[in-house]
């Protein structure tokens, strides 16, 4: 077993065992690569872990088992029903509650040995440093980008590890960016991809299991780190498939033009992150090019006077979950199927949420349709303010 430099020194001495914890990680006394010196490394060590959902479920939740003795939670969402698929932190007693109070309360049931420190607010450019600065490894389990980079750039500003992991559909990555010791996260991704182009997991969905097997993966990652055992991903990026069942590795290297890390480095100061990744640019093009919408009730009022007709654009598996008996055409086959529609007869359209309605709204009037609504809030807001008998999903 390899062994390289522990991020916590000299254990020994510093913080002792009780009879308690000695029994509860017998597991781990017993291996000389952990031992009881380990134990106490583990236990003196504080973690922040960057969101209470997918990956900081079961990330949050090993790394009590295992004692690390300080785990910080930064999250400042509420429990969705939707979230129980995939986030086993949370229970359906927590639906509604914070996150942060529900992740906390599992937390200290799992281990009440193990503190925890809550920061139930959003992380910006103005409070990372603050936060990330009292804890040994900060940990990603966010699911966009203008926080990854943020993420990076406090761990780089402030010489910190910082494990990585994302989630989509039936894959995953896992990385380990240290800039003290290789690249870090804007040396694979210099540049943010274009606001709306890599759908999130609310749009493409994702496997529940997968992010307990990222989330494993960045807390034995973590745990690596505080031990100062093995190799860790720094310089490499696990490449996750479960369908195929296949893990496949890149070799990273640090980016000597980095901005943040290299050798004549520009960033030294946490940015405007929304900015970077263009989303006022992308929310003010939006706004220009504005589609005209409908209300769910205005919807309802205009098809009790027959003065309307629907459109759904979701996708076949879709409709099988939740329909309002509307024709069907998904939006990838909307500009082969014009035909099928009145251009000059009132179009209402819609999808899950609104987003996919919205460019097929676009493309229709493109194409010459006269009247054409975008449905707000797609078939969830009819859902929660029509007809909740239709499924939510």
């Amino acid at each position: 077993m390899e062994t390289r430099q522990p991020l916590i020194q000299n254990a020994n001495g510093a913080v002792e065992l009780s009879n308690e914890e000695i029994s509860r990680y017998s597991r781990h006394l017993i291996m000389p690569e952990v031992a009881l010196e380990g134990q106490k490394k583990l236990k003196q060590a504080r973690v922040l872990t960057i969101g209470a959902g997918g990956l900081g479920a079961p990330l949050a939740m090993y790394l009590a088992a295992a004692g690390v003795g300080t785990i910080g939670v930064v999250d400042f969402d509420v429990v969705d029903e939707s979230n129980l698929q995939r986030q086993i932190i949370h229970g359906t007693s927590d639906v509604g509650r914070p996150k942060l109070k529900s992740a906390r309360e599992t937390i200290q049931d799992i281990n009440p040995n193990v503190k925890v420190e809550g920061f139930e607010e959003q992380l910006t450019s103005e409070n990372a440093l603050d936060i990330f600065r009292d804890f040994d490894i900060i940990v990603d389990g966010t699911d966009n980008f203008p926080t990854r980079y943020l993420v990076n750039d406090a761990c780089v500003l402030l010489g910190k590890p910082n494990v990585y992991g994302s989630i989509f559909r039936f894959e995953g990555q896992a990385s380990v960016f240290y800039a003290e010791e290789g690249p870090c996260y804007r040396c694979l991704y210099p540049e943010p991809p274009p606001p709306g182009l890599v759908p999130s997991c609310a749009e493409g969905g994702v496997l529940g299991i997968l992010p307990g097997a990222i989330g494993t993966i960045q807390a034995t990652e973590t745990v690596k780190l505080i031990l100062g055992i093995g190799e860790p991903l720094i310089g490499r990026l696990l490449l996750y498939d479960a369908l195929s069942m296949r893990f496949r590795e890149m070799k990273l290297r640090k980016n000597p033009e980095c901005p943040i890390c290299g050798e004549n480095r520009t960033i030294h100061e946490l940015i405007d992150y929304e900015e970077f990744c263009g989303i006022p640019q992308a929310q003010a093009a939006e706004q220009e090019d504005e589609v005209p919408e409908i209300t769910v009730q205005e919807l309802r009022e205009k098809l009790n006077n027959g003065g309307i007709s629907v459109l759904d654009v979701r996708e076949p598996h879709e409709y099988e979950v939740a329909n309002i008996g509307a024709p069907l055409i998904p939006l990838g086959e909307l500009p082969e199927r014009y035909q099928e529609l009145d251009r000059d007869e009132p179009l209402a359209v819609h999808c899950k949420s609104g987003a996919r309605s919205a460019r097929a709204v676009k493309l229709l009037k493109d194409a010459g349709f006269k009247e054409v609504y975008n449905v707000k809030g797609g078939i969830n807001a009819w859902s929660e303010e029509i007809d909740p008998s239709v499924p939510k999903y």
